[in-house]
């Protein structure tokens, strides 16, 4: 092979390398930049009813912070779902005196960033029992951050999620909540990570619940067909999630 030839089959080489690189880049970002929105207008006519305002930090965090808060939770939101889709659930559970922070997470993903609680229980000290959980993704990511910070946290609440994380021998607490029409989450590796569950494990049920309806960015692709409405759902849960903390 002549050297006109080897250089020749380098360049082919390093174009198909080039354009290979350029599709994967094209699909990541259209990949990312599919997700679902929080449902403004829903959420505005949910938090007209709220006592408790909320902050936004320099990173984009939300805080509520009711006066007195007994304990603090950190939620991460679901896979790929805008973030303040769950402001109606965070604001429901301040109103039961809980302080409530919700992270924004990169591309809307928490795996991006599992280790986001990091330094939030720091910046309340007069707080000192605090609790984990999320929705779907964001509730095995904040799992898998848990089983690594056991002792920081009294409990971790699954929203729609399960934990690949092993968590059988903490002392944690568990609280696992999903809809009865949940359509979305793997039933199957659900009932296989309850052996990665504490002794401590509490499971409810939401009858007529689906996947999408604890945060409020409408239908999710795949879920089933709620028989309550979307603020019913974030009640009952905030209701199930405040007996749980306190």
């Amino acid at each position: 092979m002549s050297i006109k030839t080897k250089k020749r089959n380098k360049k082919i080489i390093a174009l198909i390398i080039l354009i290979l690189l350029a599709s994967v880049a094209a699909a990541s970002i259209i990949y990312l930049s599919d997700y679902y929105r929080a449902e403004a207008e829903a959420i505005d006519a949910f938090a007209s009813m709220g006592k408790v305002s909320f902050e936004v930090t320099d990173d984009e965090t939300v805080i509520f912070a009711p006066e007195g808060a007994a304990a603090g939770f950190i939620f991460y939101p679901g896979g790929k779902v805008e973030y303040t889709a769950y402001l109606p659930l965070m604001a429901a559970l301040a109103e039961k005196g809980i302080l409530c922070v919700l992270p924004k997470m990169p591309f809307n993903l928490a795996v991006f960033d599992v280790n986001a609680a990091d330094g939030i229980k720091e910046e309340y000290p007069e707080i000192t029992d605090w609790y984990i959980g999320g929705h779907s993704l964001g509730g095995s990511m904040a799992a898998t951050h848990l089983a690594n910070n056991t002792d920081k946290y009294l409990g971790l609440v699954l929203l729609g999620s399960y934990s690949t994380a092993d968590l059988s021998s903490s002392d944690i607490k568990v609280l696992s909540v999903y809809g009865s029409e949940d359509g979305v989450m793997n039933r199957e590796k659900y009932a296989e990570s309850l052996a990665n569950m504490p002794g401590a494990f509490e499971e409810h049920i939401i009858d007529g619940g689906c996947h999408a309806y604890f945060g409020m960015y409408g239908s999710q692709e795949g879920d089933g067909t709620p028989t309550l409405d979307n603020s019913e759902q974030i009640y009952k849960t905030a209701e199930l999630i405040a007996d749980f903390i306190k």
